[in-house]
Order: C-alpha cells, then sequence, then structure tokens
C-alpha cells in the first residue's frame, strides 16, 4: 500500500533565522533535513511520498517586501529539493501573505513553473483572518489554478494569548495557546469565517485542507450548521460547504475517537493521511494507518487516493 503524507514540515537557514519563535536545536535540524536523513525516517516507518510545506508561521509575520523576497527563494529551494527526489518529495507553495497581489503571483509562478501541488497559509497574517477581502487575489488565483489550500495553524497573536492563556504558568499557557488547544480552536473558527464569508458561493470549486482530523469542526459541524442557518444566507448549508469544498488529514491525531468522527462527518473520500512531520512521528502515524479499524478500501483511500485525486500526485 502506498502512503502518501501531505502535511509534512520543512524549512531554510535563511527562514528560521527570521522566525520570531526560534526552533530548538533538534527539531530545526530535522526541519532543515530534506536528504538523507529524512529519507531515512520515512524508509523505516514506511512513508513512500511527502509534500513538503514550511513550517509556520513562514514569511506571514514579515514586512511585505521581505516576505516578497523570502518566498521565492524558500520556494525555488523547495523546487530543487523536490527535483533530487521526484519520486518522493512535492511541494506547498509558501507565500507572501503581508502583500495579497504578490503571493497571487508567487502561486501562479509556483504551479506552472515549478510544478507544486497547491499552497499552505499559516492562519492569520498579523491578525487579519483569510476571509478578508485584502486577501481575495489569493483566493481568486487558487481558484483559476486549481490549486488546492491546506489552512494549517500559526501562533495566536499577543492580544488573543493575553486574553486566554496567561494567568496561568508561562510554559502550559504556551502549550495550550497552540498544540494543546489554540491552534485547532482557531483553525476551526478560521475555516467557518471562510464559510460563513460566501467565499465558496464565489469560488464553488475551491478546495481547502484542513489537517489534525479537522481542527474540531467534525465534532460541532451539526451545532454550527443550524445555528448558523439562522443568520446566514448562502447557497447552501454550512455542512455542505465543508463536506463539498474541504479535506481532513489526521495530522498529529492519531487515535480512534477523531478519526471515527471525522469519518461519521466528512465520509473515507475527504480524509488523507498525514503525520506532520518533524513534529510527529512517522512510526507512531503508519502504526495508527495501518491500525484504525477501518475497511481496506477506506485504509487505501487514506493513504494515498484521496490525496492522489485531489493533488494529482
Amino acid at each position: 500500500m502506498r502512503v502518501i503524507a501531505i502535511e509534512e514540515h520543512f524549512s531554510t537557514e535563511e527562514l528560521l533565522a527570521a522566525s520570531p519563535r526560534p526552533q530548538a536545536a533538534p527539531l530545526a535540524a530535522r526541519l532543515l533535513d530534506t536528504a538523507e536523513g529524512r529519507l531515512q525516517a520515512m524508509d523505516e516507518a514506511g512513508i513512500d511520498f511527502q509534500v513538503l510545506s514550511s513550517s509556520a508561521p513562514a514569511v506571514q509575520e514579515l514586512e511585505a517586501k521581505a516576505a516578497v523576497e523570502m518566498a521565492r527563494r524558500v520556494n525555488d529551494e523547495l523546487a530543487e529539493i523536490v527535483a533530487a527526489h521526484p519520486d518522493r518529495f512535492a511541494g506547498f507553495a509558501t507565500l507572501p501573505t503581508p502583500d495579497p497581489e504578490a503571493a497571487a503571483g508567487e502561486l501562479a509562478r509556483c504551479m506552472d513553473e515549478l510544478g507544486f501541488k497547491g499552497t499552505m497559509l499559516h492562519g492569520h497574517t498579523k491578525g487579519h483572518f483569510l476571509d478578508e477581502a485584502q486577501f481575495l487575489p489569493i483566493w481568486e488565483a487558487a481558484a483559476s489554478l486549481d490549486a488546492a489550500v491546506y489552512l494549517h495553524p500559526t501562533p495566536p497573536t499577543p492580544a488573543v494569548a493575553a486574553a486566554y492563556f496567561s494567568g496561568i504558568d508561562e510554559e502550559v499557557g504556551r502549550v495550550l495557546s497552540t498544540a494543546a488547544w489554540g491552534w485547532h480552536a482557531e483553525t476551526g473558527l478560521h475555516s467557518l469565517r471562510l464559510v460563513a464569508s460566501g467565499l465558496f458561493d464565489r469560488f464553488p470549486a475551491l478546495q481547502v485542507v484542513i489537517g489534525h482530523m479537522g481542527e474540531n469542526v467534525p465534532f460541532s459541524l451539526q451545532r454550527a450548521d443550524s445555528t448558523l442557518a439562522r443568520v446566514l444566507h448562502l447557497e447552501r448549508s454550512v455542512s455542505q460547504y465543508f463536506q463539498e469544498n474541504f479535506w481532513l488529514t489526521t495530522s498529529a491525531y492519531f487515535t480512534v475517537p477523531p478519526l471515527l468522527c471525522a469519518l461519521l462527518t466528512f465520509g473515507a473520500d475527504r480524509l488523507m493521511f498525514s503525520v506532520d512531520y518533524p513534529f510527529s512521528d512517522n512510526a507512531q502515524g503508519r502504526h495508527f494507518l495501518d491500525s484504525a479499524p477501518i475497511s481496506d478500501a477506506d485504509r487505501e483511500k487514506l493513504a494515498h487516493g484521496n490525496a492522489e485525486r485531489l493533488l494529482g500526485l
């Protein structure tokens, strides 16, 4: 069974140096390793193929000019990585969201010239969510290019961190604001904002991917659907938008209850395997895929079939 993982991160020396949130040395080393060490880790766990994307927040917290210039260099470096191992890697574009027009142009370059499979956007840009009108050029480009958009978490703004995650142990607050809760709650909210904005009425074929077994959306979708129906005036129900315009991945969520909730809500045709390497363990992710209580046909869809269909792999 071919296994494709699509939320797998890398970085560059320049990008790590520019990040406002430095990575620990062992993690930084794994992000930078896109050759022997990474391939060995993939082989040992039985991961055949990774779609690589820059780790959060990528260039999205930089000033516009610096973000544009660095995004181009990061994408060029990723193109070289893919070219060196085209049977093992593909790429998602890094976009300079502080300059949406330039981001749209960079997405077109990455799709048309570099052969990338879409883009990964890391949540808000300095507190501005992607449903705002200023980001419309990015969505227009994604729709016209048939580019998948992976919506990934990013750390909260200082105001959000202060309001919700202060007043407790600093390290506990940091973890709660990110991987333990905050990332997923915010990305689920971000997804709902995209739907509520009417984005998918404007671009009905647009396809968005969210990780971490749906960023809390599957558990709360019916509630959101029934309550938002009172105030939204869209062409479809909230549930229909999620079931027709969104895909989920398993990244870093390797237990059965969230998987079953995602499958019951979205179906096996909308769920794809991911590890979230190097932030999560390849072997743990592969063991979860192999042992999940699902049919062999659905396992094949999760492992590779859906990613091949969405991304043309």
